[in-house]
């Protein structure tokens, strides 16, 4: 079962992509009408053809890069906060007066 901070760390990766989508396609067709315009009025194709594409790549390599950082970096901050709650109540279970013992034994002697 998914908590609640799940629900909205999906909603927002949802809600990114969509937009982030969407921002990628009007670059693309911004791009496109400027190489119909250039080419219509130059007539030179293979040389404004290699611009575009060059551009094109571009943007849409630029768009899944960044969604792909941002979607690892949402799994290591819910990771984090994750564990981060449980060390919080297992020092709270273990308790003052037990602490050095439990940690030497789950981390081992700390070397000076």
């Amino acid at each position: 079962m998914m908590t609640q901070d799940d629900v909205t760390a999906a909603q927002a990766d949802a809600t990114r992509w969509r937009y982030g989508f969407l921002v990628v396609v009007a670059g693309i067709v911004a791009v496109l009408v400027a190489f119909g315009a250039a080419v219509f009025a130059t007539r030179e194709f293979a040389a404004l053809f290699a611009g575009v594409a060059g551009v094109v790549g571009t943007i849409i390599g630029a768009y899944f890069g960044v969604q792909a950082g941002q979607s690892g970096k949402a799994r290591v901050e819910a990771e984090l906060a994750r564990s981060q709650e449980l060390v919080v109540r297992l020092a709270a279970y273990v308790g003052t007066e037990h602490a050095p013992r439990v940690i030497d034994e789950v981390l081992g002697r700390r070397r000076s």
